[in-house]
């Protein structure tokens, strides 16, 4: 359940149990927190944290992939790398440690669907690993990533490749040529955006899909066209908007 903005909370205690880091900067903590849609946010929102978050996840879980599969071909880390930094894991993540009742937004983020609310909590979660990373340095950030992505990555098994690339493979087989995106059309409010995407292959019936970003819909349209053509299953291609 989405809580009206509380900026007044201090969520740092919560946190700092989580994460296992005692926080200097409360302020930047409580960005970490704020969504765009909060008006007048002291302190603005977690977008440039989340940028940043996003890198150190990568570089510290890239790391931690290296030193556990020392035989692994680079494909099959970066197949298990980009399941682990992907929104839905994040999304898992927050779910797992208790973040989602601390998110500030703004109501007229209620309706949201679930998976675009995941989205924003990945986000949320990446923007935590930044104020960590920046308040406590990358040993800080490694440590709070370890507890929460070191057995995934230690499981990390059997994992596919990302439908992009899957589909521009099955397309060079089939038709010696790659897929082709377009927007078909985009909508919502600037702070949240649907993209839908299009994908077209000589010979086959175009696929769409949509998401938040255009590297979303064109994943989604991809994944359409996979499990329409039985390259992958239904259950394991599922994404739901």
């Amino acid at each position: 359940m989405i809580k009206k903005p509380d900026m007044a909370k201090d969520h740092s205690r919560e946190l700092e149990k989580i994460t296992g880091h005692h926080f200097t900067d409360k302020a930047r903590l409580a960005q970490a927190l704020t969504h765009s849609s909060v008006q007048n946010a002291q302190g603005g929102n977690y977008e440039r944290l989340e940028f940043l978050g996003d890198r150190v996840l990568g570089i510290v879980t890239a790391e931690m992939l290296f030193r556990l599969f020392p035989d692994m071909k680079e494909g099959d880390l970066s197949v298990r790398l980009n399941a682990l930094v992907n929104a839905d894991t994040c999304a898992q993540i927050a779910g797992e440690i208790g973040l989602l009742d601390m998110v500030y937004m703004g109501p007229e983020m209620r309706g949201l669907s679930p998976r675009r609310l995941g989205n924003i909590y990945a986000d949320v979660v990446e923007a935590l690993i930044a104020v960590v990373y920046l308040d406590g340095g990358l040993a800080a950030a490694r440590a709070f990533i370890e507890r929460y992505w070191g057995e995934r990555a230690r499981n990390s098994v059997n994992l596919r490749r990302d439908s992009k690339t899957e589909l521009q493979e099955w397309a060079h087989q089939k038709t010696g040529e790659p897929p082709h995106y377009r927007v078909v059309k985009c909508k919502g409010p600037a702070h949240d955006p649907v993209f839908e995407m299009e994908v077209r292959i000589n010979g086959f019936a175009p696929a769409a899909g949509r998401g938040r970003s255009k590297r979303q819909a064109e994943q989604a349209a991809a994944e359409e066209m996979l499990v329409r053509e039985g390259v992958w299953t239904k259950e394991n291609g599922e994404n739901e908007q």
